[in-house]
């Protein structure tokens, strides 16, 4: 096998986030169910920015704030993702080059705006998140570098990917080339509602060998086996996937291989401020950990120290090098 010129190489949606603090009572009146994403289309794009607070725009998209953290820890990172050559897609290619994360995908020249989510933050550091997916669910499978995939370590894919149909056959394209290199695949479930939408697909993604390891949170993990008994998802997940990564907020996280479960806690914060991207950066932690060869435990343990960071302020990019982070919780980056 080759030596890899990255350590992890992200697909997602390249999504420009913008940010505002709300209540419940605000949620109820536009009809959200707090705490899920649900994906709009642009007149209602419009009219939520109209009705919201003060907002916040940051680069995001899931995938891309996870690439982001895995160069914040000093690893070398790219990703592949589709924009628009506005004023939204610039700020994008621009924030994650600024990264340090290499980003080549062509921008499109006609078609939809730049993706954008409203993240919308109540009190309780939950996040109600509503996706103009835009040029993002353009991305073709010709944006798809096969040179950029055989040179990565790891393959990151993100669920949301699965709702545009071409995105879909690009992200089986970079599987297929992953493996074919014998690099490692792995895939974030996203949301629980792209779980409903897509259950048997991602049973057999993982269950077929199309993706070596899975990341899923809680809610994700029950909608996936259509069970609210954790035990009993568990025990489907140990028998479907090489291996599977839970992640459960306060409690910390479960490792689980065919052989066995671990159980890894969550680091402490001071306080929680915004929920957003705390599975993304979990899974820059694991990912980079994985990437240098630490064992699954370390791996879960860095993605603890991580996560903790992005929580305690808005927004789901790091704001202070995550290397230095980690480096002051002992961990030999």
């Amino acid at each position: 096998m080759a030596s890899a010129r990255f350590d992890v190489l992200g697909i997602g949606n390249a999504i420009v986030d913008v940010i505002a603090r709300t209540d419940d009572a605000f949620l109820a009146q536009q009809k959200m169910r707090k705490g899920t994403m649900q994906l709009i289309d642009e007149a209602r794009a419009a009219k939520l920015y109209d009705a919201m607070g003060p907002a916040v725009e940051v680069s995001g998209g899931s995938a891309a704030n996870t690439i982001v953290g895995v160069a914040s820890l000093g690893a070398r990172a790219a990703f592949i993702g589709k924009v628009k050559d506005d004023e939204l897609g610039r700020v994008f290619a621009h924030d994650i080059r600024a990264a340090g994360v290499a980003f080549a995908t062509p921008p499109a020249s006609a078609g939809p705006s730049t993706a954008c989510c409203y993240v919308l933050v109540t009190p309780d550091g939950e996040r109600t998140m509503n996706t103009y997916l835009g040029a993002a669910q353009d991305l073709h499978p010709n944006d798809i570098d096969a040179d950029a995939i055989t040179a990565a370590q790891i393959i990151y894919l993100e669920g949301y990917l699965w709702d545009p149909p071409r995105a879909k056959e690009a992200f089986l394209k970079a599987a297929k080339i992953a493996h074919a290199a014998e690099r490692d695949v792995a895939l974030t479930l996203s949301d629980a509602f792209c779980v409903d939408r897509y259950r048997l697909e991602f049973l057999e993604l993982i269950r077929a060998g199309t993706v070596d390891l899975v990341f899923a949170n809680e809610r994700e993990l029950h909608s996936l086996y259509e069970t609210a008994d954790f035990d009993t998802a568990l025990n489907a997940l140990r028998s479907d996937a090489r291996l599977g990564v839970v992640t459960r907020s306060e409690k910390g996280c479960l490792v689980v291989t065919r052989e066995q479960t671990q159980a890894i806690p969550a680091s402490p914060v001071e306080r929680l401020v915004d929920a957003t991207g705390a599975g993304d950066l979990f899974a820059a932690g694991f990912l980079t950990g994985l990437s240098r060869g630490t064992d699954y435990r370390t791996a879960a343990r860095l993605g603890a120290v991580v996560a903790a960071e992005v929580i305690q302020h808005l927004g789901a990019r790091p704001e202070t090098s995550l290397k230095a982070l980690a480096q002051d919780n002992g961990f030999d980056l």
